[in-house]
């Protein structure tokens, strides 16, 4: 194999997972010269940016060359053969620790994989290890753990997002081409929204998570992340699919998610969701002129859009926490007794939250709950897509805890993890401080292949998916 010609073109590490799998069906890339290119890059970057809380270098070379020696005989796993895969350290990868970045789980190790990490290697991905991740994906970023946060590669100053972080900084900095992240509140798309890359939270159900540490039963997703929308297909493909023995899973099979990228949206209505970045939570300037300008452009390329009227964010931001601390602190009530001193102060204090809430509030959050999830079928009977604001603000910086408290709040992803909607975020444009700026669109139940085409019209037209940070 040559990794020098035919479909590949610059710097590896920005490869996408689509040239890079194709290149390598075609033995037009080696998959052990991919993986030494990204192990080279981890090597001189990780030390500034706390990607990996455990690089698995020795078998993920290993794994390489046996996804090699099969490519050259014409024996291809899967669609991603050979290509690098991050997996969220809450994750379970068999022989590696599930620590969830948290002294209370430090050594756990895990005896199998997670039926998303399974369903990577049957597509021919490789795992390189396990990322840094807000505590139990809830307390971050924190400097009291046993390992340092993730820092944003568009500035190692500034805050990455969370709580999918080192999902979110390893891509944007071309540590590997795909990473899977988890959504409570907005956890893979805010990283995405802070970094400038594509995150999706699916379907509630549609990707099994089974061998995932929970958060919250009604609010957990698992969500792909990647450089590039049609990455972000692709990896969808390989892990969304009914697993019998996850109780939240959905009766619904894996789709074609990239049978429409390329249609574009001439006749598609799109609903513009203004209050929730103009009067609910008001965006900082330059993100409200990035959307307006996502908007114009979609329109201007054929799109009908329309204003669209949701709850407040508030209200769902309300609905939200009481089914998020409650549900989390039954989870996590016997080790918060015993052992209190072990949690990282942030994930302690909001865990405890939990503790104060009664049945009472979690049935009438319950109960709200499906009000939103009618409000928001209502509106996409009228439009084909919603368009909204992920983060108010661009990523603050990580030193400072009173900025990260004022920012923590401000996004619009909480509402689409009530509903359980799909909804997925990416860079809308870079602020004058050099920082992504993000767009949403959410779509209808199991719709994905709807935000893929409008996402992927966005990315061609704005050439988004070039923009990488100067390291």
């Amino acid at each position: 194999m040559n990794a020098g010609l035919g479909l590949v073109e610059g710097p590896l590490h920005f490869l996408s997972a689509t040239a890079a799998a194709t290149a390598i069906a075609k033995r037009e890339l080696s998959p052990v010269e991919l993986m030494k290119a990204y192990l080279a890059r981890i090597e001189k970057l990780d030390p500034a940016l706390n990607v990996f809380i455990r690089l698995d270098a020795e078998a993920a070379l290993e794994a390489a060359r046996i996804a090699e020696a099969e490519a050259m005989a014409g024996r291809l796993r899967g669609p991603l053969h050979g290509v690098p895969v991050g997996i969220k350290d809450i994750i379970d990868v068999a022989g590696l620790p599930t620590t969830c970045h948290s002294k209370v789980l430090e050594g756990n190790m895990a005896t199998a994989d997670a039926v998303c990490v399974a369903k990577l290697r049957q597509a021919g991905a490789i795992s390189v290890g396990k990322l840094s991740t807000h505590e139990f994906a809830i307390g971050g970023p924190s400097f009291d753990l046993p390992w340092p946060p993730a820092r944003n590669p568009w500035n190692p100053d500034h805050h990455p997002g969370g709580s999918s972080s080192g999902s979110g900084s390893g891509l944007a900095a071309g540590l590997f081409p795909l990473a899977l992240g988890t959504d409570t509140g907005g956890s893979v798309r805010n990283p995405a929204s802070c970094c400038g890359i594509v995150g999706l939270k699916p379907t509630y159900g549609l990707v099994s998570r089974r061998g995932v540490f929970p958060l919250s039963f009604t609010l957990d997703h698992i969500g792909p992340m990647t450089r590039t929308v049609e990455d972000n297909a692709l990896m969808l493909a390989a892990i969304a699919g009914h697993d019998p023995l996850d109780p939240g899973s959905a009766a619904a099979g894996s789709g074609r998610y990239a049978a429409a990228l390329d249609r574009g949206v001439v006749g598609l209505r799109i609903g513009f969701v203004r209050h929730f970045h103009e009067v609910d939570m008001p965006a900082d300037p330059e993100v409200t002129a990035a959307l307006e300008n996502v908007m114009r452009t979609l329109q201007m390329l054929g799109a009908d859009i329309r204003d669209i009227r949701l709850p407040s964010l508030n209200e769902f931001a309300a609905v939200n926490r009481v089914i998020l601390q409650s549900e989390a602190w039954s989870i996590h009530a016997p080790w918060l007794r015993e052992r209190p001193g072990d949690y990282g102060k942030l994930a302690r204090q909001r865990l405890l939250a939990g503790a104060f809430l009664s049945a009472g509030d979690y049935v009438l959050a319950s109960r709200r709950r499906t009000e939103m999830i009618a409000s928001v079928n209502a509106a996409l009977a009228e439009v084909d897509v919603l368009l909204c604001a992920s983060s108010m603000d661009p990523a603050c910086r990580i030193d400072r805890p009173a900025d990260i408290e004022r920012t923590y709040p401000r996004q619009a992803r909480t509402p689409f993890n009530v509903t359980g909607h799909p909804a997925l975020a990416m860079m809308s444009g870079l602020s004058s401080g050099g920082l992504p700026l993000s767009v949403q669109f959410v779509a209808r139940y199991f719709d994905e292949a709807m935000l893929f085409r409008v996402a992927r019209t966005w990315e061609q037209s704005s050439g988004v998916d070039k923009k990488h940070p100067a390291l």
